[in-house]
């Protein structure tokens, strides 16, 4: 079997809770209600449920976003300081 390593690279990422303010990404209309529950818009045009506590992380060349679970952000990613 062939093996691949993961590319290092540096994301933007902020959590989202629907009781903060501002939520992630303000600026660029990251967050959407649609009255029943919160989502973003993925790179593909598809609404994706985002619930409290999941990442909020853009997508290359700012095509979209893509939330990511606190458990997996927590072991792919590491805090650039």
């Amino acid at each position: 079997m062939t093996k691949f390593r993961k590319k290092p690279i540096i994301i933007e990422a902020e959590q989202f809770f629907s009781d903060v303010s501002p939520l992630p990404f303000s600026d660029r209309y990251a967050c959407c209600y649609n009255g029943e529950y919160w989502y973003v818009i993925t790179a593909h045009g598809q609404e994706t449920k985002i619930v409290n506590g999941d990442w909020i992380i853009p997508e290359p060349n700012n095509r979209g976003f893509y939330p990511c679970k606190p458990d997996i952000f927590e072991n792919t990613y590491e805090l650039l300081e």
